[in-house]
């Protein structure tokens, strides 16, 4: 413990000044330069670092139905349920159509590059 016992953040401020004030002024320019570009790069990659959350559908493992259902509560229920399943097609089948697009864009620019 002896080591940290002789560490001063004085001492410290004071022989990074003189460091400084010693160095020519290109010399400062480069070492700004650098930091900032440095600083540049790891906000980059943070921010980049970035996951989409992962789509993950609700799964119905069981759905529980009366055994004395007559057919106008099946139909009826069949009703209510059929325009938000045509949804969710829709909605897959837009995603779908997307994802192709975009393929297909890339597909066209790499043709056009010759790959």
């Amino acid at each position: 413990m002896q080591f940290f016992a002789r560490m001063s953040p004085f001492k410290a401020v004071r022989d990074l000044r003189l460091f400084l004030h010693q160095r020519q002024k290109h010399e400062l320019v480069f070492l700004c330069l650098s930091v900032v570009l440095t600083g540049l790069l790891l906000i980059g990659f943070a921010k980049d670092s970035k996951v989409e959350k992962v789509y993950k559908p609700e799964i119905v493992y069981v759905q529980q139905w009366r055994a004395d259902r007559t057919d106008a509560e099946i139909i009826a229920q069949q009703a209510i349920d059929a325009p938000i399943k045509q949804k969710q097609i829709d909605d897959q089948k837009r995603r779908q159509e997307e994802l192709r697009a975009s393929f297909k864009k890339l597909d066209d620019k790499m043709t056009k590059w010759g790959l």
